[in-house]
This record gives structure tokens, sequence and C-alpha cells, in this order.
């Protein structure tokens, strides 16, 4: 096995470890859960995660692909323990995004989601009234959560150089939640080229990651790990991803500010994004590990989100 060594985590075991992986997916505890289960996904990640890595411009996306597809053909009875949990309905856990976005216009603005997952909100703009496509690396996803939308339409991309598979200048809006992070550390310069070519001028890419300082994010959180091991490739900071949307031409760069409660709707401003590169510079000080992640979480009073929202205007 290709696996990544997992030498700053600490990994707990037995009943430990089950509660901690109940408490970040958020898994009932009536559902049935063992440490093997939980042991046998954090293996499946890790060495798809190596494959990943691993993998050259020349057959990434046929990796990607494989690779996506078999972490959700393995992990089927994940996605049936969350989906069992009750939730919030979609205009609410997404109240961020569709305060973000806007109204969708006449003629209805043109967005383009990379990796919706489940379609949630895709499928919720599309019956707003925007013009949507989503976009998967795999039809394991794709095809499966597809609803029927006169004005949703499916493509399969690899995420990176997408006016190969759509037209240039031809979206008002992408969107991503949870994407960026997913993609080889080296595709990231390209992804936001590929994202500026297929924007009409003046549109916007919207995206939300997790942000480094308060990650791992991905399953490594639930061995209490410093890093990320899993499928999580590379989380970002503020810094970063707004040097690499300045590297692809994106010519005003913005960060929303969401107020608790969810009463007034998120404002997005330079003036923000200047102020979290400042506080991320000075939590960067801190050591990387576990000293960084209090501090970044004692500094949510100041306005940091653990999730950084983005937005880049062609």
């Amino acid at each position: 096995m290709n696996q990544s060594s997992t030498s700053d985590c600490r990994e707990p075991q037995g009943q430990a470890l089950v509660n901690r992986y109940r408490k970040n997916y958020g898994i009932p505890d009536e559902a049935e859960l063992s440490e093997a289960m939980i042991l046998s996904h954090w293996d499946l990640e890790r060495r798809l995660r190596g494959e990943l890595l691993a993998s050259s411009l020349e057959n990434r996306r046929n990796t990607f692909e494989r690779c996506y597809t078999e972490l959700y053909s393995e992990l089927g009875w994940l996605n049936r323990l969350m989906d069992s949990i009750g939730s919030k309905p979609p205009e609410s856990r997404f109240a961020d995004w569709l305060g973000i976005i806007g109204e969708p216009g006449d003629p209805p603005a043109r967005v383009f989601e990379l990796g919706p997952g489940k379609g949630e909100l895709i499928g919720l703009l599309a019956d707003r009234g925007f013009d949507c496509t989503a976009s998967e690396i795999t039809s394991e996803r794709g095809d499966k959560w597809q609803a029927e939308r006169p004005n949703l339409g499916w493509i399969a991309s690899d995420g990176i150089h997408l006016d190969l598979f759509v037209a240039p200048e031809s979206f008002d809006i992408i969107i991503s939640s949870q994407v960026i992070e997913h993609l080889h550390p080296d595709d990231l310069d390209a992804h936001f080229r590929g994202a500026a070519s297929i924007l009409r001028p003046g549109g916007r890419y919207i995206m939300s990651v997790p942000h480094s300082y308060a990650g791992p994010a991905d399953i490594s959180r639930v061995f209490d790990c410093d890093s990320t091991h899993g499928m999580h490739l590379k989380e970002y900071t503020y810094r970063q991803l707004t040097q690499a949307a300045e590297m692809a031409d994106f010519h005003r760069l913005l960060a929303p500010i969401r107020f608790p409660g969810g009463k007034l709707k998120p404002v997005a401003s330079s003036f923000y994004l200047n102020y979290m590169i400042g506080l991320e510079s000075l939590i960067g000080l801190f050591p990387a590990g576990r000293k960084r992640r209090m501090v970044a979480k004692a500094a949510r009073v100041l306005y940091f989100s653990p999730f950084l929202m983005l937005v880049a205007e062609k």
C-alpha cells in the first residue's frame, strides 16, 4: 500500500475512535458502526491519496476518476448513514450562498458548479430559475443524484481544464464548495485559469474551502492528525488562493463576511479579504499543528472561520 506516514497523528482506538468518527460525520448513536469499518475507511483514503499525488499530468484525469469511483463505491455504507441524518432545509443550509449569488436575473444567469456531490445547491439554484450546469469527475455521483430539471444539465470534466469541456466565456457564475482541497496541488494554477476561461467578462467564481489553519478537515481529523492524510490533498489559506486567482487574471477579489444568526445577508468586500489575510498571517506565526488550531479556534471571536469563502471576479 502507498500510504502516507501518520507520525503526526495520535490515532485513538476502540470506543474513543468510534465516538470521534460519529461526531465528525454526524452519525447517529443508534447507527451500526465498528472500529473495523473506520479503519477500513482510513486505509482506503490514505492509499488513494498516495495514488492521486503520484499521478502524472498524462494520467491524472483517469487516476482521479478511478480513485473517486472506488472511494464512493467502497464507502456506500457511509453515505447511507449520513443520508439518514435529519438536517435543515436547503434554503437554510445554503443561505450564505444564496445571499452571495443573488437573484437569477432576466435572462437568467448561467451557473456552473464543480463537484456538486448530491446536487443540493445546484438543484436549489435551478429551482430558483438559474440556468445551471454541474460537473463531476465520476458518474458515480453525478448521475446518481441528477434530478429531472429542464434547466439543470450534468457533464463530466477533470475540474481543471474546463475550456476543454464547455465553451469559453459561457457562464456568469462558477461555484465550488469543498472541491479545491481535493485537486492535485500542481493543478491549482491551471484550475483557476480554466475557471477564468469559461467565465464571461465580469463573471464571478465563488468558492468555499476548509482553511488550512483550522484543519485538517478530512478523515485525518478523526485520527487527531496535524496534517491531511486523506483525500484533502492540500488545504489552503486566503493568501494562497488569492495569489492563484490573481495569476489567472481575476481582477477583483472579495471575501464574504457572514454574520451570526443568518438574519443578515453576507457582504463580500476587499476590505474583509485584506483583514482575513492579515489575521491569518498572525495565526500563522504559531507553530503548525495543535497550537495553531487552538489559536484559530480562539480567533473565531474575530470573525475567523474554519471555512474560508472567496469571490474572484473576472
